[in-house]
């Protein structure tokens, strides 16, 4: 049986090394932007003189956006096109794109023109200065204040402060990565948005820098306040992951020890109360010690199982740190504020 390891490598095995760079484009029901957004790319690219692929992920789209995507490629061999059979979600038309992409650096983007291509030299550069992600910062976000712009801070703050990963637009698609290192970051559900801080489990450089975003010219936006509720579940899911990734045993063993405290205070009342006697008291007072004390035993059995997982899982996903001494220091932290 292979594994996930095995399994990435038979994805990426044959594909072209001397490529340096792919850009990712996921795009649902964006027939008018896509063909705009192909020449801005190559017109952003052509002075970089480098050998590069983009790559159209159509997320199942209902209008004529594979049509005319497919044409891009058929009269541009740079171009690849990917479809889905129905809607999966932005996360998962970047994870098709990243398995299918053969460059050494992935930038990924949105097709509705509001990520500026021009930005991606930029990206480059700061990739080149030594990190690992670059995240892009609209730092004068072109968008409705209350459905877009406000619920975004809010939720920027939110995550940077559970997560300890101080980033000031999660929600911006258009990022730089190594491809060894996003590869090496499972991404499932809704968690495109939560790439710094997966990538931060293993040990990535991660730079922030200003990038241009324009008002949307065609179609209506994907987005709105419904996404709220799904932010704030896989905000849950991320912080457990990060709590418990790199300690699970020690995690879960602090929970076995409360419940073993109280097991033995439950267990001195029993004994109390039947010294004195009162024999209602003393089985109630066992029933709930012996209830912590197999709650004690079952977090500590969780615990060893947790531990497991995580070194299999950490070998499985390659998820170990990168190492930092094989390439050049960063230099200082790019255009912050």
């Amino acid at each position: 049986m292979t594994n996930d390891r095995e399994r990435r490598t038979d994805r990426t095995a044959g594909k072209d090394d001397g490529l340096e760079l792919s850009v990712i484009v996921p795009a649902f029901d964006e027939e008018a932007s896509v063909g705009p957004l192909y020449e801005r790319i190559i017109e952003a690219l052509a002075p970089l003189a480098l050998a590069f692929e983009i790559i159209f992920v159509d997320d199942g789209s209902r209008d004529q956006t594979f049509a005319r995507c497919a044409a891009l490629a058929a009269a541009d061999p740079r171009v690849k096109v990917i479809k889905f059979r129905r809607n999966c979600g932005q996360t998962a038309a970047m994870v098709a794109g990243i398995e299918h992409a053969a460059g050494a650096t992935l930038v990924t983007m949105d097709a509705d023109l509001q990520n500026d291509p021009a930005d991606i030299p930029k990206l480059l550069a700061t990739i080149r200065g030594g990190y690992d992600l670059v995240v892009g910062w609209r730092y004068q976000r072109q968008d409705k204040l209350l459905s877009r712009r406000l619920p975004s801070v809010l939720a920027n703050r939110l995550i940077a402060w559970v997560t300890g990963v101080d980033i000031k637009d999660n929600g911006c698609s258009l990022k730089a990565y190594r491809a060894d290192l996003i590869r090496r970051v499972p991404l499932y559900a809704e968690m495109h948005r939560f790439i710094p801080a997966m990538s931060s489990l293993a040990g990535a450089r991660i730079a922030q820098i200003k990038v241009n975003h324009q008002a949307r010219q065609f179609g209506r936006s994907k987005y709105g306040l419904s996404r709220v509720y799904k932010v704030l579940a896989d905000l849950l899911a991320i912080k457990t992951l990060l709590l418990f990734a790199a300690r699970p045993l020690f995690c879960f063993v602090g929970g076995a020890a409360i419940a073993a405290a109280l097991s033995l205070l439950c267990a001195l009342a029993a004994i109390y109360d039947a010294l004195l006697m009162q024999e209602p008291s003393v089985v109630i007072a066992m029933g709930v010690s012996i209830m912590f004390g197999a709650l004690s035993l079952f977090l500590v059995l969780i615990g060893l199982i947790g531990y497991l997982i995580y070194q299999t899982a950490s070998d499985s996903w390659d998820m170990q740190p990168l190492q930092a001494w094989s390439r050049p220091l960063p230099d200082p932290q790019p255009d912050r504020r």
